[in-house]
């Protein structure tokens, strides 16, 4: 055993010694501490894993990103998978693939129109626009807050060439009904699943396979997002999921500068002729690590990103089903409020890993979103909105160009502007004890009743049995 071995062995126990006295659970103080929407949950393994990444000094992507992308793909049931250094650069390779010359007639270009929705984060929808396709929106559905399936046939234009569509906040959208309407019309299917890593969805007969299925296995690409309030974390991170080669190829190519070389980082000459190919306008032998087939981009992760997310997706199975736990607990404490607080229900035959449990405010419940925000925040329970709520009425909306041009909208989107002006959302995520989980459940049912904010004097005894199990 070599000193430097031995050296490491000492210096990544020290590192879990650390970990445990720096990062270790502390007691929670209702009212005194927050209640965070979302945070990464990790302990030594993550620390080890970065450390010990750290000690071999790969700092561009490398042997612990290869080593991920095969977990993920393993994971979410593809083929492949490509890491990229966010959710939404995901997103931008997914898309600028489809853009790509080698779809030929399928390829999207400038004035082609995409179908997706208004309700959504916004890097969903960017690329679309920043590619010159249209963005056509339809409106959510208000059960699911995900895409009103029944809008997609008047979608429908003789330039659509794609769907892109994410599942709203961990719920699965309506697989079959989006997947049998893209393969009725020879459509792409582009899945962002950045906030719904670990969903499954049971399709029905005629989707292939049969059985139930992670999203993100259901469209010709899919992404997810690693930022620290996802179902995991590597800090930033996101990655793109395929079962196509050639799009895999496309999207590599794409994240890795535009090169033509396939080689992977640290290695040379995989395809023995490196300086031996011939290319239109390129003299003879030029040296194939500098041939670029597009414009590409420099998206990559790095290797301590993806050390931690090796730790991070062997706990992944936990984090889901304590998110799935969470969501119950919280959304049993409002069911005597049904009438004043919808809460937003798992899309048939789906079973969703919760970003968060989001709510609808009713029509005539007598709350002001700003008032029950406020009572929310003011006892320390972090609150968020569905994202953009309709990005229609946000400033960045100019970028979409003139109605009609730049953009095509189905129907009203009135149940998208329901969820702007009434809906909110707190978090599921696997951190929470349940002594947070009790506070939350407690807090979000005062403030419902109109009551004073805060620890009732008999929480603990009405959330314990919700807590067992018993939901």
């Amino acid at each position: 055993m070599t000193e430097a071995h031995i050296l490491r062995q000492q210096i990544l126990a020290l590192v879990g010694d650390y970990a445990a006295a720096a990062h270790g659970r502390r007691p929670f103080r209702p009212g005194r501490d927050a209640v965070h929407y979302g945070g990464r949950l990790f302990d030594a393994d993550e620390l080890v894993e970065l450390v010990s990444a750290s000690l071999d000094f790969w700092l561009t992507a490398g042997p612990a990103a290869t080593r991920l992308e095969r977990g993920l793909a393993h994971y979410v049931g593809t083929e492949r998978c490509m890491l990229a250094n966010s959710g939404s650069s995901a997103n931008l390779l997914a898309f600028a693939a489809l853009t790509a010359r080698e779809l030929g007639d399928r390829r999207i270009q400038p004035g082609d129109e995409v179908i997706t929705v208004a309700a959504a984060f916004p890097t969903t929808v960017a690329p679309i626009v920043q590619h010159g396709a249209v963005p056509v929106f339809v409106d959510i559905d208000a059960t699911t807050a995900n895409v009103d399936t029944a809008m997609l046939d008047a979608a429908l234009s003789p330039r659509t060439k794609a769907v892109v569509l994410a599942h709203a906040l961990g719920n699965p959208f309506d697989v079959d009904a989006v997947v049998a309407f893209c393969r009725r019309h020879g459509l792409w299917l582009l899945e962002d699943n950045c906030d719904a890593l670990g969903a499954t969805y049971h399709s029905r007969d005629g989707l292939g396979r049969g059985e139930r299925r992670r999203t993100g296995s259901f469209g010709h690409l899919a992404t997810s997002s690693f930022y620290p309030s996802h179902q995991m974390t590597t800090g930033e991170g996101g990655a793109v999921y395929t079962d196509d080669a050639a799009l895999a190829a496309v999207v590599e190519s794409l994240r890795d500068w535009g090169r033509d070389c396939w080689c992977a980082a640290g290695k040379d000459n995989t395809c023995g002729k490196r300086f031996s190919w011939c290319f239109d306008r390129l003299p003879d032998g030029y040296d194939h690590k500098y041939v670029y087939a597009r414009l590409g981009y420099n998206l990559k992760i790095t290797d301590l990103q993806a050390a931690v997310g090796l730790a991070q997706l062997r706990k992944l199975p936990d984090f889901v089903a304590a998110r799935r736990r969470n969501h119950a607990v919280l959304a049993a404490a409002l069911a005597p409020y049904a009438d004043r607080v919808q809460v937003i229900q798992a899309t048939p035959r789906s079973d969703p890993s919760w970003f968060g449990l989001l709510m609808l405010l009713t029509d005539d419940s007598g709350i002001d979103r700003r008032d029950f925000v406020a009572a929310l925040e003011g006892a320390k329970v972090q609150t968020r909105l569905l994202f953009a709520g309709n990005l229609l009425r946000q400033p960045c909306a100019e970028e979409f160009g003139p109605r009609g041009t730049g953009h095509r909208v189905v129907g009203s989107l009135s149940v998208t502007d329901a969820f702007m002006a009434r809906a909110l959302w707190v978090g599921v995520h696997p951190g929470m004890g349940e002594d947070q989980l009790t506070y939350v459940a407690d807090t979000l049912t005062s403030a419902v009743a109109g009551g004073r904010v805060g620890m009732p004097r008999h929480a603990g005894r009405r959330v314990a049995p919700l807590l067992a199990g018993r939901v």
